[in-house]
């Protein structure tokens, strides 16, 4: 199980159980609530019905007065009521009357006249001269036949003639309680759906930020150039720029380290070279073989300084993540003034170009890096080019690139040498003087190729020749 699934239960589970209790005690708690406010009501009712009942319970005709006839008409109503969706159509209220003594002397129910209700908490308590009120269900093993009773005292004068008692059922409260409960479940599971949505878009925020690091951190085990992940949050922008401030270290030991040893392997044959003619010529030798040497070390001194301007030109292009300059090259153009420098060398060999330009083609990046990639392209075409022979330039567009082949009519590479011509230090022997080149300027082409999010190819081309392909994205 990855990290990711891993916070997400984690999250899940802790905001779950926090939900869970918070719903539990809101359903626990729902009933008793609308249990205690329907008690506080029918506490102010029966104090009222105490003080209205008091005149005739005094009198003796609370069965036939005034008050018996209006609690009997008030049961006969049909409220027609809608108390927030929940509609009411009768009066759920039972009222008796006891003498002093806890005798039933009025029942609007005409069940329990006569009957000894003192032994009732509701009535023997306020006989007592406390609070009184009792839940009591009409079937013992039925928890909906609960009813509750309120009672108060009634008194004339100050003195205690009786009490009055409310009977509530609790089957009329009953969908109230149900509804509250639907309603806090309803907004409960609304809760744990939106917890579980916040949860996934945190755990796709953070998955998202971790792959990010994570495909970095290959790119520069694979020994690719990219960039350090920026957002996802303060800490992980500060881990992936320490990833990256790590990483330039030791790229940086490492190119030196590689740099100098393939520097140093590269130097050692025109060393050699320039020793060993410099030792003889301190012997008297014939002034032709005098002038032979003295070329030779000359001959070996230029390739020396060659492999040093081609080495810092390549080490600076393959530091950069970006082009040094940014602006619009047009290639066609590009192309034909890279045939113009190289005029000399063209001529000196009989060449011929021909170039071959879709016009309008504009690259953003930096002119100097693409002219000297042309140019190091074109230099390896005359090379390799037979005397009198035809240098093709071809450019063409895509809709994300822009393309251009460069076709000497020479001999092609070998098979074996094709994977590794855009290596550094690799060069083939030229066909017209056997000599190997400095091997960095296809290296240089594929770095300022990558810089300016394309690539750089070579193979021999199916009617002879070969051919290298440098694509550019378009910007």
């Amino acid at each position: 199980m990855n990290i990711s699934v891993r916070l997400f239960f984690g999250y899940f589970l802790v905001v779950g159980l926090a939900a869970w209790f918070v719903l539990y005690t809101f359903v626990k708690e729902s009933e008793p609530s609308i249990r205690q406010a329907t008690e506080e009501s029918l506490v102010d009712s029966a104090n009222l019905l105490a003080e209205l009942a008091a005149g005739e319970l005094a009198a003796g005709r609370i069965e036939d007065g005034a008050f018996a006839k209006a609690v009997a008409a008030a049961l006969q109503r049909h409220p027609g009521a809608e108390i927030y969706g929940i509609k009411k159509d009768s009066v759920d209220l039972r009222i008796t009357l006891t003498d002093a003594r806890g005798i039933v002397v009025y029942d609007s129910a005409g069940q329990a006249q006569g009957k000894d209700f003192s032994k009732w908490n509701d009535v023997a308590r306020v006989l007592r001269g406390e609070y009184g009120a009792r839940q009591s269900r009409i079937d013992p093993n039925d928890p909906t036949t609960s009813v509750m009773h309120v009672a108060a005292p009634v008194r004339r004068d100050g003195q205690l003639i009786g009490v009055v008692s409310l009977a509530k059922p609790m089957t009329s409260i009953a969908p109230f309680v149900e509804r509250a409960t639907d309603r806090v479940r309803s907004s409960g599971l609304t809760l744990l759906l939106a917890t579980a949505l916040i949860g996934l878009v945190f755990t796709a925020w953070l998955s998202w930020s971790i792959h990010r690091l994570r495909d970095y951190a290959r790119a520069v085990s694979e020994g690719q150039k990219a960039e350090p992940p920026s957002g996802g949050g303060r800490q992980l922008s500060e881990l992936a720029q320490a990833l990256a401030t790590m990483r330039e270290k030791l790229e940086g030991k490492q190119y030196v380290e590689r740099y100098v040893q393939n520097l140093a392997h590269e130097m050692k044959s025109p060393l050699t070279a320039v020793i060993g003619a410099a030792e003889i010529l301190e012997d008297e030798l014939p002034p032709e073989d005098r002038r032979r040497f003295a070329a030779s070390i000359g001959e070996q001194a230029g390739r020396l300084r060659d492999i040093i301007e081609r080495m810092l030109q390549l080490a600076r292009v393959e530091q950069l993540q970006a082009p040094g300059a940014n602006v619009a090259v047009d290639f066609a153009e590009l192309l034909n003034t890279a045939v113009a420098d190289r005029q000399l060398a063209l001529a000196a060999r009989n060449l011929h170009c021909v170039i071959d330009a879709e016009p309008g083609i504009n690259i953003n990046g930096d002119a100097f890096l693409l002219r000297q990639a042309v140019l190091n392209l074109l230099d390896n075409a005359i090379e390799f080019s037979p005397d009198g022979g035809e240098i093709a330039l071809t450019l063409r567009s895509t809709a994300e690139s822009a393309e251009i082949r460069i076709r000497d009519h020479g001999a092609g590479a070998p098979d074996y040498a094709l994977a590794q011509l855009f290596n550094r230090f690799y060069s083939l022997p030229r066909p017209a003087t056997g000599k190997k080149s400095t091997g960095l300027g296809l290296a240089l082409v594929r770095e300022v190729a990558r810089l300016h999010g394309g690539e750089a190819g070579f193979a021999n081309h199916p009617e002879g020749g070969g051919e290298a392909l440098l694509t550019l994205a378009l910007g």
